[in-house]
C-alpha cells in the first residue's frame, strides 16, 4: 500500500512568499490576499451575506390599462403607480425608466450597437411619448416637472417623500412598437410580444442610491417588486398570454376553454385549451368582431409582460396546482406541442432542487424573440427541434429564479442571473434528456468552451458590466464562465452537499430582495464553511488563466520500495485543486487529491514526498478525468524514462 508523506514546498521561505505575491514592503498581490468586498458589512447587509435587521427596499404597485392599435402598430396606456419609500432617506425626486427611448434616432443604443446587430435598434424611429405626468396628493392632481436623459427620466416630486411615505403617480403614454425590439420584445405579422412597455420606477437601494444605468439592449433590468393589475384591449380575435392570472376568463374564453383550463390544472399531461381546429373554424374566440379586454393580476413580481396573436394555439398542464402553459402558432406546432410539458418539468426541477416556484402559472410563448424572460412569461422562437426548444424553454423559465425571485442588478452584474441560470439549466437538461448527457457531461462541455476562450483577445472578467462586454464574448463571460465556476465550486472545492446547502440558503435569504455579488460570496463562505477569496478573485474579478503541470519527479530506491518526490507546477496565475493519478509498474493506480489552498504560500510549485513499498512509479497524470480547467494538457503527464 502506498503511503503519502507531506513535504514542504521546494521554494524557501522568502522565495515562496515572493512567488505568492508577498514581497517585503509590497502589499499582498497574491490570489489568496483578503478580498475587500463591497459593500462593507452593516446592519443592512451582514458580514455573513444575509440581509440584516435594517435591510430595506422600496416597493411599487401598478394599475395599468393599455390599448393595442394593430393598424398603427402603437400602444397607448395609462397607469397609476403607488411608490412606497421604505428607505431611511427623504426623497425629493424619483427616476423612471422609459426603455422604448432606446429606439429613438440618435439614442445611445443607436451609437453603441450596429443597427443590424442583435441588440441594435435597426433604424426604427420610436420612443416613449409622455402624454400626462401627474402626482396625486390628497384630493389634488399636480402636474410634475421632468427631465428625460436617454432611457431614464428624472421626476421632481410635488412634495418631499419621507421615510415610510407613499407617492401616487398618474401617467399616460404611448409608443410605436418596433418590429425588432433589441431581441427583447417586438412584433412579427399579427403577433406582438410586449415588454419594456410602461414607465416604471428605477430602484433606489442602499448600495448606489438611484440606479440610473441606461437601457442599451445587451444589459437587462433592475426593478422593484410590487403587485400589478393590468388590462390590455385589442381586437377580439386575439389570444393573450401575460404575467399573472387571467381575471376575466368568462369574458374572453369560451365555456369549453374554461373547462379545459380547470382540468389542465390537475393534469400531468397537456390539455389543448385552444386547438388548431378551433382556430381554423373560428370557434377559438367567443366573438371575432370589435375588441376585447384581457385582465391580469400578478402579485409580488418585479415586472409584467404579455404576448398576443390571433393564431395562438394554447396548451396547459399542471404541477402541484401550478399551471404550465404554452402558446404557439400552428406553423410551430411540430416542436411546440411539447412545450407545455417542457414548462411543467422545468418548474418541477427547479422547485424540487432549489426553491419552490412561488407563482400560480408559467407561460412559454412562441414568437420572433430568440429567448427572453419575464415573471411567469418566457419568450422563445420556434427552434430547430424539441431538444433545442427545451434548452431555451428551460433557460428562460429558469430566469424566474434568477433574477425574478433573487432580484440582482442585471444592468451591472449580468453573471449573477445569466450565469446562475446557465448552471441550474444543466440539471434540468439532463433530467429531461439524459440520453444526451448527464449533468456532469453537460458541465464538461461548458468547461471545454471556457478553456478555449481564455486566450481570446475579447476575454474580460466575469464581473464586467454587460454593456461593456464585447458582444462576441457575452456568452462566455456572462453565461458559461460563471456556470463553470459554480460547477467546479460544487464538485471540486466545496462538494455537492455543502454547495447545495449554501446555494439554497442564498436563494432563501435573498428571495424577493436585491442581493449584490458580495452577498453571494459571503453566503457561500458562511454556509459552505470555506474562505474563498482566491476563488472569487480568479474566477469572477480577474480574467485569470489556468495551467497545471507535472514539474519534476525524483525517485530513488528505499527499503524494498521507492521514495518519490513529485513537484506539481502551476504555470498560470489561477489555482485549482490538484488531482493526480499515479500508475505503477504492476498496472495499479492510486489517486492523490489536494485542495487549492496548497498553493497558498507558493503559487508556482507544490512538492510532496511518497513512499511506495514493492512498487515502481511509471506515470503521473494531472486531472486525468478532465474535471478542471486547464489550457495546456500536454504538460499534465510524466512517464518514467521520458
Amino acid at each position: 500500500m502506498a503511503v503519502a508523506v507531506a513535504l514542504a514546498g521546494v521554494a524557501g521561505g522568502a522565495q515562496a512568499q515572493q512567488t505568492a505575491g508577498m514581497r517585503p514592503g509590497v502589499s499582498d498581490t497574491s490570489l489568496f490576499a483578503p478580498l475587500q468586498l463591497w459593500p462593507s458589512p452593516s446592519a443592512v447587509r451582514l458580514g455573513s451575506g444575509a440581509p440584516g435587521r435594517a435591510y430595506w427596499q422600496n416597493r411599487a404597485d401598478y394599475n395599468i390599462t393599455a390599448q393595442l392599435d394593430t393598424a398603427r402598430k402603437q400602444l397607448r396606456g395609462e397607469l397609476r403607480m403607488r411608490y412606497k419609500n421604505n428607505s431611511p432617506d427623504t426623497l425629493h425626486f424619483v427616476w423612471m425608466h422609459l426603455e422604448q427611448n432606446a429606439f429613438k434616432s440618435n439614442s445611445l443604443n443607436s451609437y453603441y450597437y450596429p443597427q443590424g446587430s442583435r441588440f441594435g435598434a435597426r433604424g426604427f424611429e420610436g420612443g416613449d411619448v409622455i402624454d400626462r405626468l401627474n402626482q396625486v396628493v390628497g384630493t389634488r392632481t399636480v402636474p410634475l416637472r421632468s427631465r428625460v436623459n436617454e432611457t431614464v427620466m428624472k421626476v421632481d416630486l410635488a412634495e418631499p417623500l419621507a421615510p415610510g411615505g407613499t407617492a401616487t403617480f398618474d401617467i399616460a403614454w404611448n409608443f410605436l412598437i418596433p418590429e425588432h425590439g433589441a431581441d427583447r420584445m417586438g412584433r412579427e405579422g399579427s403577433l406582438y410580444e410586449l415588454a419594456q412597455w410602461y414607465p416604471r420606477v428605477a430602484v433606489y437601494d442602499d448600495v448606489r442610491g438611484w440606479n440610473t444605468e441606461p437601457y442599451l439592449g445587451q444589459g437587462e433590468f433592475y426593478t422593484e417588486f410590487g403587485d400589478y393589475d393590468f388590462a390590455v384591449t385589442l381586437p377580439a380575435g386575439y389570444i393573450v398570454a401575460g404575467t399573472g392570472m387571467l381575471q376575466n376568463a368568462q369574458e374572453v374564453l369560451t365555456s369549453a376553454q374554461r373547462e379545459r383550463l380547470t382540468r389542465a390544472a390537475r393534469s400531468a399531461t397537456p390539455v389543448r385549451i385552444v386547438t388548431a381546429e378551433e382556430l381554423r373554424s373560428g370557434a377559438a374566440r367567443p366573438r371575432s368582431t370589435g375588441t376585447m379586454t384581457w385582465r391580469f393580476r400578478a402579485q409580488n413580481v418585479r415586472d409584467v409582460a404579455w404576448a398576443a396573436s390571433p393564431e395562438y394555439q394554447w396548451d396547459a398542464s399542471g404541477w402541484e396546482g401550478i399551471l404550465a402553459m404554452a402558446y404557439y402558432r400552428p406553423s410551430a406546432a411540430a416542436n411546440w406541442q411539447d412545450a407545455a410539458d417542457q414548462s411543467r418539468m422545468s418548474i418541477q426541477e427547479y422547485s424540487e432542487r432549489w426553491f419552490r416556484y412561488p407563482w400560480p402559472q408559467i407561460s412559454a410563448v412562441e414568437g420572433p424573440i430568440s429567448g427572453m424572460e419575464y415573471p411567469m412569461l418566457a419568450m422563445e422562437n420556434r427552434s430547430e427541434d424539441v431538444y433545442d426548444l427545451y434548452n431555451v424553454v428551460t433557460h428562460e423559465i429558469g430566469h424566474n429564479w434568477f433574477p425574478m425571485i433573487v432580484d440582482s442588478n442585471e444592468r451591472v452584474h449580468m453573471w449573477q442571473d445569466e450565469g446562475f441560470n446557465t448552471f441550474i439549466n444543466t440539471f434540468a437538461e439532463a433530467r429531461r434528456y439524459p440520453d444526451r448527457g448527464d449533468q456532469m457531461a453537460r458541465a464538461a462541455q461548458e468547461r471545454r468552451i471556457v478553456e478555449r476562450s481564455l486566450a481570446s483577445p475579447t476575454a474580460v472578467p466575469v464581473e464586467t458590466p454587460p454593456d461593456r462586454i464585447p458582444p462576441a464574448a457575452l456568452g462566455i463571460t456572462a453565461y458559461y464562465k460563471p456556470s463553470v465556476g459554480l460547477q467546479m465550486l460544487r464538485q471540486e472545492i466545496l462538494g455537492p452537499e455543502a454547495f447545495d446547502d449554501a446555494f439554497r440558503t442564498y436563494i432563501r435569504r435573498w428571495a424577493f430582495k436585491h442581493p449584490t455579488p458580495a452577498d453571494f460570496f459571503r453566503t457561500m463562505e458562511d454556509v459552505g464553511g470555506r474562505r474563498l477569496d482566491w476563488f472569487w478573485r480568479e474566477w469572477f474579478l480577474e480574467n485569470t488563466s489556468f495551467d497545471q503541470a507535472v514539474g519534476r519527479v525524483q525517485a530513488r530506491s528505499a527499503e524494498g520500495g521507492q521514495q518519490v518526490t513529485v513537484t506539481f507546477a502551476n504555470r498560470q496565475r489561477g489555482v485549482l485543486p490538484v488531482r493526480a493519478r499515479f500508475t505503477f509498474s504492476d498496472g495499479t493506480t492510486q489517486n492523490f487529491d489536494y485542495p487549492a489552498e496548497v498553493w497558498g504560500t507558493n503559487q508556482r510549485e507544490y512538492s510532496r514526498q511518497y513512499q511506495f513499498a514493492g512498487k515502481t512509479l511509471t506515470r503521473v497524470e494531472l486531472d486525468p478525468e478532465g474535471r478542471l480547467v486547464d489550457v495546456d494538457r500536454a504538460n499534465n503527464v510524466w512517464t518514467a524514462g521520458s
